[in-house]
């Protein structure tokens, strides 16, 4: 019976387009448009910039992240300067655009374009306002979607905390990591740059930008989205919401009902097969995240099935 359920799950797989591997799907336009426009935005950076213009123009100050244009009520800014880097450290954004690729290309087929688009521009305007808090006096310029970026890569932690990555560090050093570790170092570090850096206004080496509370601020929204919105238990469903009480204002008599457990049937195959297919169909339609909780315990059940041969 497990060999059958073996076959059929690769041959369900193997039939559908979206699952091969020289499938292109819609949803990485999402992931190109994001690259191209941060693209964009450096090239205009470096022709607005030269000389050819008088003297060239900043446009970190127009598009950028300032304590005075906040002020003024400049809120577009929470977001645009996520497509300005800095023009004398080619490894910002070179460095921003390969991890928005390898983060993308793996987050936006479980997410979908909405929630991808969601935490990446959440965690960009709370970074930003992260920031605009610690240099409130300080004054300065923030710049680069390096907030976005961290954001995504907390949510991959979450998801495959073990898995291990292969990387050349700074382009030369080969470095095998788990997410898990890398996600914990980072903030390790940005902690350390905003306490003893940021906040007392000291210049970081090698001409690095003071920006680790706005990576910090990424950074959370990437893990509250894991936390409360990814594997929220309720749900708004027929008009209300299922609220549970505080337990000290519950009865110590009242044992509470445990929610109903889905079972997959691994005896009938065809039933296996249909429940499997749609689940599929819907993760290619509206991405995993759309995903209840009962059909994400019938494809962790399927998957033990076949981890068992």
């Amino acid at each position: 019976m497990f060999g059958q359920v073996r076959g059929m799950v690769p041959a369900m797989l193997s039939d559908r387009p979206y699952m091969r591997d020289d499938y292109s799907p819609q949803r990485t336009s999402v992931l190109a448009w994001l690259i191209c426009g941060t693209i964009a935005g450096f090239v205009l950076q470096v022709v607005v910039g030269s000389p050819w213009f008088g003297g060239g123009v900043p446009l970190e100050r127009i598009f950028g992240v300032t304590i005075s244009g906040i002020r003024q009520g400049h809120i577009w800014v929470l977001l645009t300067h996520s497509f300005l880097h800095s023009t004398s450290n080619l490894f910002h954004i070179v460095g921003n655009l390969l991890a928005l690729y390898f983060l993308g290309r793996e987050l936006l087929p479980m997410l979908g374009a909405r929630r991808f688009l969601g935490i990446y521009a959440s965690a960009l305007a709370f970074g930003a306002l992260v920031w605009t808090a610690v240099h409130w006096r300080l004054g300065g310029t923030l710049f680069g979607a390096t907030a976005g970026i961290d954001a995504l890569l907390i949510v991959f932690a979450c998801f495959y905390p073990n898995q291990e990555l292969n990387f050349l560090l700074f382009f030369v050093l080969p470095v095998t990591i788990k997410p898990k570790h890398l996600a914990i170092g980072l903030v390790g570090l940005d902690l350390f740059g905003m306490l003893f850096y940021e906040i007392p206004g000291s210049a970081l080496p090698f001409d690095m930008i003071l920006a680790n509370s706005a990576h910090l601020g990424g950074m959370t929204v990437g893990w509250l989205y894991f936390r409360y919105v990814h594997h929220a238990r309720w749900r708004v469903g027929s008009g209300r919401a299922d609220v549970e009480l505080p337990r000290w204002l519950k009865r110590s008599t009242r044992v509470a009902t445990p929610a109903p457990i889905t079972q997959v049937n691994v005896g009938n195959r065809e039933d296996l097969r249909a429940e499997v297919d749609r689940i599929l169909d819907k993760i290619n339609s509206h991405g995993f995240g759309a995903l209840t909780p009962a059909e994400k315990r019938v494809l962790d059940e399927a998957k033990d099935l076949l981890s068992r041969r």
